[in-house]
């Protein structure tokens, strides 16, 4: 950050899964894909100031900001779809990617495809730390 490079800031920081952080500094480059990046992570974490800095300069340089989610998703505080909220559920009662795959009739390879997703769209790097989130946002009970 000292040396004004938010390309390797934001990569250290999404390193360290700090996604707030990551988007933050990607908000800084006048770059499409980073602004797109910066604000789908906000809109993840429910970050609306954020949201809103990201999609401020975006006209200016000729970028078309981003359609966020419609709908239910739209009201889910992470951005999670109705099958991640599931994952999500069956993720903080301790279940491995086979038997969320087997519990809800699905490849393993999808299960941990939709794993992966509500790891990222929490800013969580283990299951612990989703499941506590989850908690924390109330989307878990």
């Amino acid at each position: 950050m000292m040396r004004r490079d938010w390309q390797a800031a934001a990569d250290k920081f999404g390193e360290l899964g700090w996604s707030y952080d990551r988007a933050l500094m990607l908000s800084l480059l006048d770059d499409k894909p980073a602004l797109v990046d910066a604000i789908e992570i906000a809109r993840s974490l429910g970050a609306d100031p954020l949201t809103k800095r990201v999609a401020e300069p975006m006209p200016e340089l000729r970028l078309r900001v981003p359609q966020g989610p419609r709908g239910p998703r739209a009201r889910t505080p992470a951005g999670l779809t109705a099958r991640q909220l599931e994952v999500l559920t069956l993720i903080a009662e301790g279940l491995t990617n086979a038997e969320i795959a087997e519990r809800l009739v699905l490849s393993p390879r999808t299960a941990e495809d939709h794993v992966a997703a509500v790891l990222m769209k929490l800013g969580a790097t283990t299951r612990r730390e989703a499941a506590k989130r989850a908690s924390e946002l109330r989307l878990v009970g």
